[in-house]
Order: structure tokens, then C-alpha cells, then sequence
């Protein structure tokens, strides 16, 4: 949907009209709300490529849903959980679709009702509830907290899954003596079309991405799996130990990643916003900045910005200019820089090429030297040469 789509501002070359992503490609693994998530990063001046990792299943066609919903309604539970919003509402929906609607909204009137955030307070409020309680954290660890400081020994707790089991939460409510029962409103699958997924690993372990966002843990625990399985796993982890920034929208979206070593960058607030916010960051501050021949040179994922101009770069340019500034000033060899190229054989006059492209988009040729019978080098400007001597 919005694969290897470019950034609105991406071909002007104009001061100032790029955005802050403008020159980063984001791989976006959400499902639902992908469109609303790629749009944010567009307008950011981002090229996103959409993988969705997981697709949903339809909630009037899931027997557990079912099966759960009768057995709530013939044995009422003490406390009901609700967790997501689109989770609450499915339920109601697909209740009414099997004619059990008006009962479980009987049912749940007459118990302790929380909602984990102000999103999912609206869909109970919207189905004609009243929440007993929710947390200001939007935390399912203060849910948690509540629930213990009561006393659940005894009590009968209903918790809406939002796609996936809560280890931890349910295990710490047994444990206490609670009976717990799983409401799976709704449940991830691998998508059915997995070339999008594929496209997004290939591009992740080659750098071909700057970033990967996640919206929930079956979405990163997706990708991870299908890596495992194209036996890409280790090269997916150094990419994002390393180069790819894995943003995810909050710790629980998280702990697949975690589980494998992987630190993620996450925003205060568990929201699609506040992650764009964080990636306009993140990712600008990690481009690499020099002062090159009289210039300020940002080199970003496929683009450079030259005194602020926002320059598209081809592939290959990009791989030429990134092994030049791992030493800036330094000399690197033709032969060097022809195993930088992605499949370009053993023909030298292949950096020839490709060089004279990556000197006309970046539109000052003088930034790139030639070095004759050596090599070529960044002209980095004299001031900086004694900081970058020993890089």
C-alpha cells in the first residue's frame, strides 16, 4: 500500500520543504491502523515499505470467542478486564451477530467492570456500561496492582485478550488464587501473502530500511518467526542491534524483541503519534553529519542533505558515499569501494559509474575527490581532519 513510496518533498532539492524523515525508509509491520501509521510517517517527508507480519481473523468466525461468551453468560464472573477498545467492541459486535448480545451486556452491568485506558473507556461507555475503574498509566501492570491490593482468592476474573495470551498477568492472578478466563476477542494469524514480509526482512538485513516499527508483540514475534524460518534470524538481530532502529509503540510491543537482546526505542506515550515523534528523532540524529569541501553533508538511508538540500542518492551512490565516510578524508581504493557495490562483479570501471551518478545527484562535485591510481576520498574540510585523523 504505501511500499517504497517517496516522501512527498523527496525530489525537489528544496531548503527547508523536506521533512524530518525526509530521506529514511520505515518498514511498517502493523495490520490495522497501517494506513493511519504510514500516512503519519508521509507526511514526515518518510518512504515507508508495508509489511503487514500478522492479518486478523474474523471475529464471527472464531469458536473460542463463542464457546467464551457462553460459558460467561452461564457463570457469571466477578471482574471483567477489558483491553483494547476495537477487542471491546468486537466482542459486542460478534455477540449480537449470534444473538447473545442484550445478555452479555445484562451480564456485564452487574460486575466489577475496568478498562484499561481512556480508548477502551469510550467503547464501554459507547456499549451503554459504566467502567468501575481505570488506570491513569494505561498499564496493565497497575490493572495488576489493583487486583492484588483487593484480594482475587475466590474470584471469578474475565480478561479480554487483545490477540495474544498476557503471561504474567494471568499467571500472577492464579497465583493469588483467582480463576481466570481467556476471552480471545480476536486472534493474529501469519498473513496469508507473505512476499511483503519477505521484502521487509531482505531490505532490513541489507540496511535497505532505517527503521522497523511495531504495534504489537504478535507483529514483531511474526517477523522474528518468518527471519527463523528463511534461516535470516542472526542477520535480522545484528541489523537491528546495529543499523535499523526498532521502534516499538510500548514495553509490551516490545518483548519479543527483548526476548532475542534487541533494545528498542519507545515513546512516553503508548500511542501511533508520539512513535512518529520519536522515529523524527531518533533517526536524524543518528545520520552521520561532516563538513566536506566547504558543505554540511547529512548522510541519511537514501538521500543526503547538502547544506540543508535535500539531494536523492541511487543505491548504489548510497553504498559508495557510506564506505567513504566510515573514513572521512581517507583514501579508499577503487577495489575497496567495488566490494561496497551490491553485485558489482569485479569490473572497477562499475565505481566509475556509479560514482560520476553519486557526483551529479549530489550536485557539488568537488565534495567527492579524485586520488589518481588510488582511489577517491571526502573531501573533508581542513579544520575537521585532525578530529577524524584517527576515525
Amino acid at each position: 500500500m504505501y511500499e517504497e513510496q517517496q516522501g512527498p518533498d523527496s525530489g525537489t532539492g528544496a531548503r527547508a520543504e523536506h521533512g524530518p524523515l525526509a530521506g529514511f525508509t520505515v518498514g511498517v509491520t502493523a495490520a490495522r491502523r497501517a494506513d493511519e501509521l504510514g500516512a503519519l510517517l508521509q507526511r514526515r517527508g518518510a518512504a515507508v515499505l508495508h509489511a503487514p507480519a500478522l492479518r486478523i481473523v474474523p471475529l464471527a468466525d472464531d469458536s473460542e470467542l463463542l464457546s467464551a461468551t457462553k460459558d460467561l453468560l452461564d457463570r457469571v464472573p466477578d471482574v471483567v478486564v477489558a483491553t483494547t477498545a476495537i477487542g471491546f467492541r468486537g466482542w459486542v459486535e460478534a455477540a449480537d451477530g449470534w444473538g447473545l448480545g442484550e445478555p452479555l451486556l445484562e451480564r456485564l452491568r452487574g460486575v466489577e467492570l475496568l478498562a484499561r485506558g481512556p480508548k477502551v473507556k469510550g467503547a464501554v461507555r459507547a456499549a451503554g456500561l459504566t467502567e468501575e475503574w481505570s488506570p491513569s498509566s494505561e498499564s496493565m501492570a497497575e490493572v495488576l496492582d489493583r487486583l492484588l491490593q483487593q484480594g482475587v482468592e475466590g474470584r471469578r476474573i474475565a480478561v479480554q485478550l487483545h490477540g495474544e495470551p498476557l503471561p504474567g498477568f494471568v499467571e500472577s492472578l492464579r497465583a493469588a488464587g483467582a480463576e481466570v478466563v481467556g476471552v480471545p476477542v480476536y486472534r493474529w494469524m501469519p498473513p496469508e501473502d507473505l512476499s511483503p514480509v519477505d521484502r521487509l526482512l531482505d531490505a532490513a538485513v541489507s540496511r535497505g530500511v532505517d527503521a522497523v516499527t511495531f504495534t504489537s508483540a504478535p507483529a514483531a514475534q511474526s517477523l522474528l518467526n518468518r527471519a527463523e524460518e528463511r534461516g535470516l534470524l542472526p542477520e535480522l538481530l545484528t541489523a537491528l542491534h546495529h543499523d535499523v532502529l526498532p521502534a516499538c509503540v510500548g514495553p509490551v510491543t516490545a518483548l519479543p524483541l527483548q526476548n532475542h537482546g534487541v533494545e528498542t526505542a519507545q515513546p512516553e506515550r503508548f500511542r501511533l503519534g508520539p512513535l512518529v515523534q520519536l522515529l523524527c528523532q531518533e533517526l536524524p540524529a543518528r545520520a552521520r553529519s561532516l563538513p566536506v569541501a566547504g558543505h554540511r553533508l547529512e548522510i541519511r538511508g537514501h538521500a543526503v542533505l547538502v547544506d540543508g538540500v535535500l539531494r536523492p542518492v541511487p543505491p548504489a551512490g548510497m553504498s559508495l558515499l557510506r564506505a567513504l565516510s566510515r573514513r572521512p578524508g581517507w583514501v579508499v581504493a577503487r577495489a575497496d569501494l567495488l566490494r561496497a557495490l551490491p553485485g558489482a562483479g569485479r569490473d572497477e570501471h562499475a565505481v566509475e559509474t556509479a560514482m560520476a551518478r553519486l557526483r551529479t545527484a549530489l550536485g557539488a562535485p568537488k565534495l567527492i575527490q579524485t586520488v589518481v591510481k588510488r582511489g577517491y576520498r571526502l573531501a573533508l574540510d581542513p579544520a575537521a581532519d585532525a578530529k577524524y585523523a584517527d576515525a
